[in-house]
């Protein structure tokens, strides 16, 4: 699973892009040609060409600075997301199937309580109340994708727990926090790469959707999600406007899902992936 994994293109295709993106989200201001901010009235809704690649928006903005700085805050959040659900959902996860019967039912029906959830109305009615801020929304994110971390380390947890290691262990004495400490993570740490992964690319869709609602950054910071609603409002304008970020979200979106796909195909088959 280390390396093997990589020998198939689509992997090989989708982790360079993941690089890129990450690239992008750490050094896209220094990299925009432009201020993503600066507007022009003498260049506005211009195609693409030498001074903008790809063209300016209604306002006379650079469109490629802007998705270049936009970089930042739409990955940075869905990480943001991610994060909050390995917090609140490995960890609980994990211990749930060490407690009490009566404890553990009572979390199961909180996590089931959870994804009944809709991400996009829960979000919107999170920063209602906290306010409209990027923090806000990806932190009502993070806590709705926390089921799906809890379930993972869950399983994988149930899979070892009634292990004769485990149960010999526990015979020695071994506190409940060493036998995760030394037997369960091992256990957990695959498929909640895959899940990290899979989750990313989910996130992302998510601050996308956000953003081009305008939830969560305000005009007129740049998101990938609000230059593709600045584009489309001019679509008549720039009928390939809303192509370049568009195609940005699904290409990151699709790198992930399939080094997710990778992960858990390398996982489930070592051996194989070895020869």
């Amino acid at each position: 699973m280390k390396t093997g994994f990589l020998r198939g293109r689509s992997a090989s295709v989708a982790l360079a892009i993941v690089i890129a993106v990450a690239i992008l989200a750490a050094f896209g201001r220094w990299l925009a040609p432009q201020d993503p901010i600066a507007q022009n009235p003498y260049a506005m809704l211009q195609g693409p060409s030498a001074a903008h690649w790809l063209g300016t928006d209604a306002f006379g903005r650079d469109v490629l600075s802007r998705l270049l700085a936009g970089a930042s805050s739409s990955v940075l959040a869905s990480v943001f997301s991610v994060v909050i659900g390995l917090v609140f959902g490995v960890v609980p996860g994990m211990v749930s199937v060490f407690l009490d019967r009566r404890i553990e039912w009572l979390s199961l029906r909180f996590i089931d309580a959870l994804m009944t959830l809709p991400f996009l109305v829960f979000a919107i009615a999170m920063t209602a109340m906290l306010g409209n801020g990027l923090i806000q929304a990806m932190f009502a994110v993070g806590i709705l994708i926390t089921p799906a971390f809890y379930r993972v380390s869950r399983a994988a947890t149930l899979s070892v727990v009634n292990s004769d290691y485990i149960e010999a262990a526990r015979l020695m004495g071994a506190s409940t926090t060493s036998l995760i400490r030394r037997h369960v993570v091992r256990k957990v740490l695959p498929p909640v790469a895959v899940a990290i992964a899979s989750m990313m690319g989910a996130c992302l869709s998510i601050v996308a959707s956000l953003t081009f609602l305008g939830i969560g950054v305000m005009p007129p910071n740049p998101t990938w999600g609000g230059v593709l609603a600045t584009d489309l409002t001019t679509l008549y304008e720039r009928p390939l406007g809303p192509l370049a970020p568009g195609l940005l979200i699904v290409a990151t979106v699709w790198a992930l899902n399939a080094l997710a796909d990778a992960l858990r195909d390398a996982d489930a088959c070592p051996q194989k992936v070895r020869k």
